[in-house]
């Protein structure tokens, strides 16, 4: 059965959103890699799980399809053709060398779906190769890893982002996860539930990355640039958005390249059609390159406040700011702790980590019904409900 998706905005009612249920490859995180991996800490799996199921279970209760990624995974793995690009991708390793990337084409053809989605995801390490042999394999540590596991595939927002009707599957910068998206794209190309989803945006392009994405307005996207999005990623999408009336207006967002701001919505998200929860040290000094297309060819503006000409573009007057804490330390305490990375449910309705009680209580203020749920172990990763949740349907804002 195939089915219509659509985003046109940040805010619309969710109805359908993929998740990735943390698993076995987070067990795969130790202090000798977690850095490598891009985890500041070593998060405890099983709370970390738990944590994950009551957020995906606060969606169910407002109504939310939830789809996880593995079991999509897992029944696009049935179909050959899939399995074939799938194995593909990995042999795809000049780490391999010739012989141990024989060996691992035989181990790996001999999978079940579910055993290989297994091995896709959380890696294989030498030890568990058991057929392995030969020069790399030989002098391989018996804990470093043939197939390197994807602890980051828990923020599926930044592997793919639904614009309009159209689908990015995006290109990650940091080589930790640059798999994720062949994973993710096999998904939308060979899943009977993704037949004939168009994508707008390609791994094999320059790095863009969907947690830089932002839908202020339908036809209107704010794209960071910093630490993950290339300035040549944003020009790229920007091109394909205005070139095929998907949008009328991209706004290009410089952001300081750390990992404190390491995508747009770190900085900020909608929690309605003219509000946004943001970073106060950022704010007010925040600027955007507005983006259009003329003739063909794009039109880029001189640099302007971000509030001002997100405002312009999305046709209000004001995009009113709710700020992130009460005071500094506050408010970068909380920023850390992805108190920006809200997840709207719908207008006014948005999930919050409960840690965050000073940006929560700001938003409760401002008239947005706040969704908590507890974060301190889906949180090491340096993620919130925004980072780990790709809506592919909404309602119209």
């Amino acid at each position: 059965m195939t089915h219509a998706y659509r985003v046109d905005s940040e805010v619309g009612r969710l109805r359908t959103v993929l998740l990735h249920r943390p698993g076995a490859e987070l067990k795969r995180l130790t202090p000798r890699n977690n850095d490598q991996l891009l985890f500041d800490g070593i998060p405890w799996v099983g709370r970390a799980q738990q944590e994950h199921d009551a957020f995906a279970q606060a969606l169910r209760d407002h109504d939310v399809e939830v789809l996880y990624l593995t079991e999509l995974l897992q029944d696009t793995l049935e179909y050959q053709p899939a399995r074939d690009e799938a194995i593909a991708g990995v042999l795809d390793d000049f780490r391999l060398g010739d012989q141990l990337r024989r060996i691992l084409a035989s181990f790996l053809g001999d999978l079940t779906p579910e055993d290989l989605t297994r091995v896709l995801v959380a890696g294989l390490a030498h030890e568990e190769l058991k057929t392995g042999r030969g020069l790399v394999y030989q002098l391989m540590d018996r804990h470093d890893f043939v197939i390197d596991p994807l602890p980051n595939l828990l923020f599926t927002r930044d592997s793919s982002v639904w614009i309009g009707d159209r689908v990015a599957v995006t290109s990650l910068a940091m080589p930790a996860r640059r798999r994720e998206t062949a994973l993710t794209r096999l998904i939308y190309r060979h899943h009977p539930r993704f037949e004939g989803a168009e994508t707008i945006y390609e791994p094999a392009l320059e790095h863009l990355e969907g947690g830089d994405v932002l839908i202020l307005a339908p036809g209107v996207l704010a794209i960071g640039t910093g630490e993950r999005t290339t300035p040549a990623g944003v020009e790229r999408l920007a091109r394909r958005m205005l070139q095929t009336g998907l949008a009328h207006t991209v706004l290009a967002v410089p952001i300081a390249q750390e990992r404190a701001t390491m995508h747009l919505d770190t900085i900020c998200t909608m929690v309605d059609v003219d509000k946004i929860v943001m970073y106060p040290a950022l704010a007010y000094s925040l600027t955007a390159y507005t983006v259009t297309c003329e003739n063909g060819d794009l039109r880029v503006s001189r640099a302007r406040p971000f509030l001002e000409a997100a405002a312009q573009a999305m046709g209000i007057e004001r995009l009113s700011v709710i700020d992130t804490g009460l005071d500094p330390v506050t408010a970068e305490r909380e920023q850390w702790d992805d108190g920006n990375n809200t997840l709207a449910v719908g207008p006014r309705l948005a999930v919050a980590y409960e840690r965050n009680i000073e940006t929560n209580a700001r938003l409760e203020a401002a008239g947005i019904e706040v969704i908590r749920i507890q974060g301190s172990e889906l949180g090491s990763g340096r993620g919130g409900p925004r980072c780990m949740s790709c809506p592919v349907l909404r309602d119209p804002a």
